[in-house]
């Protein structure tokens, strides 16, 4: 018991002299000096927004303000973050980018509604009295060092006869006390030994109160809602969607421009090789011109089957290309699904109805769903027309319907292309329903969202 006893005392003593005490105090010091910056900023600014913005005329310049304040708030919280870690060395996740967006109305509806910038707002008032306690962390260990230096300063500087000398005043902070009065060399001591309690309890007040602080940092100026991790997977996500779509568009011009020209040329060469072999057939009957025509005549089987294995390659590319990115979409959705209906066995008819372009991913999902869809009707439906209607349904929704008058019966749980369809729109996070009883029609819808 004495030996553990002995052991948490020693642990207590030594707090002071240990690196971590440093840098504990160099945070508090920091940390406390910019938290009561910061809450001074973020409430001056915040209540000029929220007083100008009540009249009318100072409706703008208000907003203006509030923007401000928070821009001004996600700074601050960058700054608290990187004390943390530079001085601490905890780290915390910073929270996700603002979106801007495109336009005034929009950048300031979303700077308004931004999460990670209002937390930061919170934390800035939250850090008032936490900034006050790691203030008085430092100034509590700068008194105690000086109470501890009083009978070294009682020796250096009064220790001489004469006169009579006033007495030292050696402040202790409170809760600890007050002043003492030093009278004496031995009067110096009772000082040396509060001012060695004044930094012994600074030490676990700051290891405290910045733990404390941490635990701010990280659920205030953190990725911490499940809300915010959802909207950041979101982010990445539709931002992974348009680099493949813009990867695959990539690769199709490579092959259209690359690998098929150079196949079609050399099929042009071949044919040109293979007439002029003709030209050259006009021969006598001597038996080297006998040896000489057969020869010809292997060279042009050999030259056609060439030409036959280039014309076949450059058909597998155009038809690789077209399934990678259809060139026809580059005019629009609605003339790329007029040129896939004329192509379609069964007799198709496209209306279409979309205000804003969507994206390019998402044009592409909609016209192999379409096509799709198609090619099923035309296996499975017997039917005798389709219709194709793409829309805009409500804001930032873009809806593609495919009907058939067939017999009905599709369904998605059979392991038919509707399945690989669902699964292809919800990669953002579109919508497949499927509407066909026995005896028809069959009508799927399909539901993606403009972007991403």
């Amino acid at each position: 018991m004495d030996a553990a006893i002995r052991r948490v005392a020693g642990t207590i003593v030594r707090a002071p002299l240990t690196g971590r005490n440093r840098r504990e105090l160099m945070y508090c010091g920091f940390g406390g000096v910019a938290g009561l910056a910061g809450f001074w900023i973020t409430v001056v600014l915040l209540l000029s927004g929220l007083t100008i913005s009540v009249s009318v005329i100072g409706t703008v310049f208000g907003l203006v303000l509030i923007t401000m304040t928070l821009r001004v708030s996600r700074r601050l919280g960058s700054l608290h973050r990187r004390l943390l870690k530079r001085m601490l060395g905890r780290q915390v996740e910073a929270p996700p980018p603002f979106q801007p967006g495109t336009g005034i109305l929009n950048r300031v509806d979303r700077r308004l509604r931004d999460r990670p910038a209002w937390r930061a707002v919170w934390y800035a008032l939250i850090k008032l009295p936490v900034s006050a306690v790691q203030l008085y962390t430092v100034m509590l260990t700068a008194f105690g060092l000086a109470d501890l230096a009083y009978p070294a300063i009682w020796l250096l500087f009064r220790n001489h006869h004469g006169g009579t000398l006033s007495p030292l005043v050696a402040v202790v902070p409170v809760p600890f006390g007050g002043n003492i009065r030093v009278g004496s060399w031995l009067g110096a001591f009772p000082a040396a030994l509060a001012g060695a309690a004044c930094v012994v309890a600074a030490a676990w007040l700051a290891r405290g109160i910045n733990a404390a602080d941490g635990r701010l940092v990280r659920g205030l100026l953190g990725p911490s809602s499940m809300a915010e991790r959802v909207s950041e997977l979101e982010r990445t996500r539709a931002l992974a969607v348009d680099d493949s779509a813009a990867a695959l568009r990539r690769v199709e011009r490579d092959l259209h421009d690359g690998a098929q020209m150079r196949l079609a040329a050399l099929a042009m060469n071949l044919g040109m090789a293979r007439e002029k072999l003709g030209d050259d057939d006009q021969a006598g009957d001597s038996a080297a011109d006998n040896r000489a025509s057969d020869n010809r005549a292997t060279v042009r089987e050999l030259i056609d089957a060439a030409q036959r294995n280039a014309v076949d390659a450059l058909a597998d590319l155009r038809d690789l290309a077209r399934g990678i990115h259809p060139p026809v979409l580059d005019n629009g959705l609605a003339s790329a699904l007029i040129t896939l209906a004329a192509s379609s066995a069964i007799p198709a008819t496209v209306s279409a109805d979309i205000g804003i372009r969507p994206a390019p991913a998402i044009e592409s999902i909609a016209y192999f769903c379409a096509a799709e869809l198609i090619a099923n009707a035309t296996k499975h439906s017997y039917a005798n027309q389709i219709k194709i209607n793409i829309h805009t349904e409500r804001a930032g929704v873009l809806v593609l319907e495919v009907s058939d008058d067939g017999i009905g019966g599709a369904d998605a749980g059979r392991g038919s292309g509707l399945s690989g369809l669902a699964q292809r729109v919800s990669t953002v996070d579109g919508r497949i329903n499927v509407s066909s009883p026995a005896g028809g029609p069959t009508m799927v819808t399909v539901e993606l969202p403009l972007r991403a």
